[in-house]
């Protein structure tokens, strides 16, 4: 068995024996394993007039425009909205003349690194810079306003700076909360670099996502810690691993009715189209999910079950199966439980999910922002259609644009970052 794992799943293991449960929704029958493909979205923009397609009694317009690469919002009390900046540079597993052609066409290439605020006025929508590398910022994603703290989750460290009301920029290095491991020169991968910040219901411990290093750990050597969600005091100390086995989550909130914990989750590659499924699932203290062994439940990996039958019969006998399969290679990325008055009612009673969609089909799933109804704290398994029309011409893989971060302003509107136009558009009811 890979040392790397040795431990975990004994802790894993220990926990389970002593009456910790694994419950959760019975094992899905999922489609047989299948070849590798690729067909990347080309992002080709929103001709002058034409937006997302949304249901009836909804409206979308453009909120804003002229980012480089605006990933992830983050809506202040106020109502000023941040837009953290940051690109993939470059990603390990891609041979030497992928890697050009992608980063030609935009995709990897240097990263902003920094975060800008927008403030709507009378004379319209004033932009400034937040905060930069300077400040530390080095792939910055995941933003909280906690107190008079502002923190930013870069790739490699936890960051917070003291923030004042109505504050147009920040200035100096701020405080180091935690490292949090990235690529370095010994270990140079550092696929899945976006990390994911919230404060639990009492503001009294943060949730930080990060992903794995690797598809599937072939090489052994990822770190033990990636992969999870960790749980950790406002300060840095008393972290934990929160859930463990989950290959890449992202979205990460609390559900305001039952204030138990979500995130979105993107699986591995190279084994279907159809498998396995991206997912939304509950985050329960002390789960394990899979990764990199098995998926849902009791699949096992293939790689894995060739390199370490020993560790994937071990994980099979321990991991939890995620609440809700979102499609193979969809990427669901940002995830917003509503609480406002604007919209239907209906729309409190459970989440929305934007979806970047993914390489690994020949036909896309997304992009797009789905809505998931909940009933009795759980979602009812419908994947509702909201946000559409991203797609420009499917045969070519021609796309509009992205769909990535969700935020909700004060007045109910939700906003939604399209990191592949480089736009951000608000939906709102007309009701």
């Amino acid at each position: 068995m890979q040392r790397w794992i040795i431990g975990l799943l004994s802790i894993l293991l220990a926990g389970a024996s002593a009456g910790r449960s694994v419950d959760g929704p019975p094992v899905p029958d999922l489609p047989p394993l299948g070849g590798a493909s690729f067909k990347r979205p080309v992002v080709v923009g929103w001709p002058n007039g034409l937006t997302p397609s949304a249901p009836q009694g909804f409206a979308v317009e453009l909120f804003a425009d002229g980012f480089d690469a605006g990933r992830w919002l983050y809506v202040l009390p106020n109502g000023d909205v941040l837009v953290a900046q940051a690109r993939t540079e470059s990603m390990g597993g891609f041979p030497a003349e992928v890697t050009e052609e992608l980063t030609r066409q935009g995709i990897f290439g240097p990263s902003a690194d920094n975060i800008i605020l927008l403030r709507r006025t009378d004379r319209g929508l004033l932009r400034t810079v937040f905060l930069d590398r300077s400040a530390g910022l080095n792939q910055p994603f995941g933003m909280l306003l906690l107190d008079d703290w502002f923190y930013v989750a870069s790739t490699d460290s936890l960051r917070r700076y003291r923030y004042a009301p109505g504050a147009l920029t920040l200035n100096g290095p701020g405080e180091l909360v935690i490292e949090i491991p990235g690529g370095d020169a010994s270990n140079p991968w550092n696929n899945h670099w976006t990390r994911n910040v919230i404060a639990g219901p009492d503001g009294e411990r943060l949730y930080l996502t990060v992903g794995s290093a690797t598809d599937v750990n072939a090489g052994g050597n990822e770190h033990p810690e990636r992969a999870a969600i960790w749980e950790l005091a406002t300060n840095g100390s008393d972290r934990r691993l929160y859930a463990t086995g989950l290959r890449n989550p992202v979205g990460l909130a609390f559900d305001p009715v039952t204030d138990r914990l979500w995130t979105t989750v993107n699986e591995r590659d190279s084994i279907g189209a159809d498998v396995p499924p991206d997912y939304l699932t509950e985050v329960v203290d002390g789960a394990f999910y899979g990764w990199p062994y098995v998926y849902f439940g009791t699949y096992p990996d293939p790689t894995q079950q060739e390199l370490d039958p020993e560790a994937v019969s071990a994980a099979a006998e321990i991991a939890r199966v995620p609440d809700l399969a979102l499609g193979g290679h969809s990427v669901p990325l940002g995830l917003l439980f509503y609480q406002g008055d604007l919209f239907p009612s209906r729309y409190r009673e459970g989440a929305f999910v934007a979806r970047r969609a993914g390489v690994g089909r020949a036909e896309f799933i997304g992009p797009d922002v789905v809505f998931l109804p909940f009933e009795d704290g759980r979602p009812t398994g419908e994947v509702e259609p909201f946000l559409t029309g991203f797609v420009a011409d499917e045969p070519s893989g021609r796309v509009h644009g992205r769909a990535v971060g969700l935020a909700e302003l004060p007045d109910g509107s939700l906003l939604l970052s399209d990191d592949g136009a480089n736009v951000i558009w608000r939906v709102f009811s007309t009701r």
